[in-house]
């Protein structure tokens, strides 16, 4: 898989950009603040329909954009895969003021907020389609300094990072994740009437059902991603530290076990067996959820919230025996988090059949020479590899030689000399 060109308008930094790209390794450099990770986050919207720096869609658009009539920020691209060629184009449009608005109110208002409310619209090969049916069409990995959270963070980094990786490969799986928060919203409304004495509690009998129907299928396909991970980034990872540790992923499933229960609880050794395991099997990850559900009810009508399930799912990282995020130095924690990122590649690979696209912002920069030697043989396996610095130097001479060379200037692009 790769992408053969991609189109920008008034997107972040780019007014208008047009720019082909070749097959292998793609090395974009110029200094800070001029749109190499933009470039990067426009690719990973592409594929997502999501960024990876903001929930707010409206930081996207181009801020001179909203002097134009109809305020918009377009990214499209040609998408060359096994099957065939396909063309995806994602339109944020920034609607006039209404009617009913004050037409003394200003364009722009104050803490630069572009006005009104925004609509997304996808097309694949020219064709309206929902967000959902943009996921695999373009398959990513991302790798960027911020991802050192994945280890140092807190769970709901992970989770998200779980989340994204699934939806991509899996659509039935961001069915299941979108269900499981609907009626997570809803059975949060119902405790918190059964707390308040306004509904009864046998009441929540139905969304029990729901949410360990829902949740169950999550949290089995969350375990095996996990396990794929350790599986393919661990000897990454073994590489990377010069063979003297093996990464370690243990996933901690809320539906089955808590970092809150005893450990030495009969349930718990149970449940970390199940996990232990190759495979969870989606009938014992079911009653042991329903089980646990039971066993909190009242806790969680005191709450008004459910205290179990997916949305409380966390995962750790062990370099050998040493827990990366309580006791990982920074270099150790970069380094793992770039060893899973580039496992993921392969659990993407061995899921889907095609080398997804892989990103990397600034990754260079903070590695020894080994590892850049190692990340460079990385980036030469992939059918496509973008990559951002803001020295030449980072990159060897061998590696420029087999790459497209682009310099990247005030939201402009072009090869380089």
């Amino acid at each position: 898989m790769r992408l053969a060109h991609l189109g920008l308008v008034n997107f972040r930094t780019y007014r208008r950009l047009e720019l082909s790209l070749a097959t292998g390794v793609v090395l974009l450099v110029g200094d800070n603040a001029q749109g190499k990770t933009a470039l990067l986050e426009a690719v990973y919207y592409l594929a997502t329909s999501r960024s990876p720096r903001t929930g707010a869609d409206r930081e996207l658009v181009h801020w001179d954009a909203v002097e134009e009539p109809l305020p918009f920020s377009r990214v499209s691209g040609d998408v060359v895969k096994a099957s065939g060629r396909v063309h995806v184009e994602i339109v944020v449009v920034i609607p006039p003021p209404t009617s009913d608005r004050p037409s003394s109110q200003p364009s722009l208002p104050s803490g630069g907020e572009v006005p009104g409310r925004l609509e997304k619209r996808v097309k694949i090969d020219g064709v309206a389609r929902r967000a959902l049916d943009l996921l695999g069409q373009v398959n990513v990995v991302l790798f960027t300094p911020d991802d050192i959270e994945l280890v140092a963070g807190g769970p709901t980094v992970r989770r998200h990072y779980l989340d994204a990786t699934l939806c991509q490969i899996d659509s039935r799986y961001c069915h299941a994740l979108a269900q499981y928060r609907k009626v997570l919203t809803q059975r949060n409304s119902l405790l918190r009437r059964v707390q308040e004495g306004l509904a009864r509690r046998d009441e929540l009998a139905f969304w029990d059902d729901q949410l360990v129907e829902y949740g169950a299928q999550v949290t089995v396909r969350r375990h095996a991603l996990a396990r794929r991970l350790e599986t393919r980034g661990s000897p990454i990872h073994h590489d990377l530290t010069g063979g003297r540790d093996a990464l370690r992923v243990v996933y901690r499933p809320s539906a089955l076990m808590s970092l809150s229960d005893k450990p030495h609880d009969r349930a718990v050794v149970e449940a970390t067996q199940l996990v232990l395991q190759e495979r969870l099997d989606p009938a014992v990850t079911s009653a042991v959820f329903r089980a646990r559900l039971m066993q909190r009810a009242t806790a969680e009508i005191a709450r008004g919230a459910t205290l179990v399930g997916p949305h409380r799912d966390d995962f750790q990282l062990f370099a050998g025996s040493l827990d990366l995020h309580t006791y990982g130095s920074r270099g150790q924690q970069r380094t793992a988090a770039l060893a899973l990122k580039l496992g993921e590649t392969e659990a993407m690979h061995e899921a889907t059949g095609e080398w997804p696209l892989l990103l990397l912002d600034d990754v260079m920069s903070e590695l020894d020479a080994p590892r850049r030697a190692y990340v460079a043989d990385r980036m030469a396996r992939h059918e496509q590899t973008l990559a951002t610095a803001t020295d030449w130097s980072d990159f060897s001479p061998a590696l420029q030689a087999q790459a497209q060379r682009l310099m990247v200037h005030g939201g402009t692009v072009s090869p380089a000399p």
